[in-house]
């Protein structure tokens, strides 16, 4: 993986949510948002999840949270990319949260993470340990044998940080004093289909 590879490596969405982080990123950025990841599934009920955090670093509060599901629903009334009705859910990461662009590497470097690959490497999928950061296309872990592995970056299917006291120690010390749970910040009731009434908004 070259170096300009490496910079835009991103497994924020795939799929539908794919097509839809294409239409609302820009729109969030333009209100001091990045996109963490979007989710889409479910067949009763589906569910849309935005998972953001602010541009500025500061922590995302649950006014954050309304604003940009505010400005997502707007375009995605307009544009409709999904048939039928569903929930749109727009929350933090949490504090367990997914790595899933190639800055998260080096950012969230020094905290216990959980990576998996898409193929086997030395036998194994799935690695655990101590984030060293990322360099010359490889996720540098120091595994819980306390030696130094190289995972290229290119075949990492999953990756998030582990819940450790070191981490709660790492968020507490951030520049707001409310950090909403994941999934607890911003969730609109289902969003219908053409022609049919909309529901009122349930804050939580």
């Amino acid at each position: 993986m070259n170096e300009t590879s490496q910079v835009d490596w991103r497994r924020t969405s795939e799929g539908k949510a794919q097509e839809i982080e294409r239409l609302v990123a820009p729109s969030l950025a333009e209100l001091g948002y990045d996109i963490v990841r979007v989710l889409f599934g479910g067949d009763r009920r589906p569910r849309l999840q935005l998972m953001i955090e602010r541009l500025d670093g500061r922590a995302l509060d649950v006014d954050d949270c309304q604003a940009a599901s505010r400005a997502a629903e707007a375009l995605l009334d307009v544009e409709d990319p999904i048939s039928g009705g569903y929930v749109l859910e727009v929350s933090s990461p949490g504090v367990d949260r997914p790595l899933t662009r190639a800055a998260d590497f080096g950012k969230w470097a020094g905290f216990a993470a959980k990576l998996e690959l898409t193929t086997p490497l030395e036998g194994r999928r799935r690695f655990s340990g101590l984030l060293l950061g990322l360099a010359g296309g490889a996720v540098r872990l120091k595994d819980e044998t306390g030696a130094e592995v190289a995972l290229p970056l290119d075949q990492v299917a999953k990756a998030k940080l582990v819940l450790t006291d070191e981490l709660l120690a790492a968020y507490a010390k951030r520049p707001t004093a409310e950090y909403p749970e994941e999934g607890e910040a911003e969730i609109r009731p289902e969003r219908p289909a053409a022609g049919k009434k909309t529901p009122k908004a349930k804050r939580t």
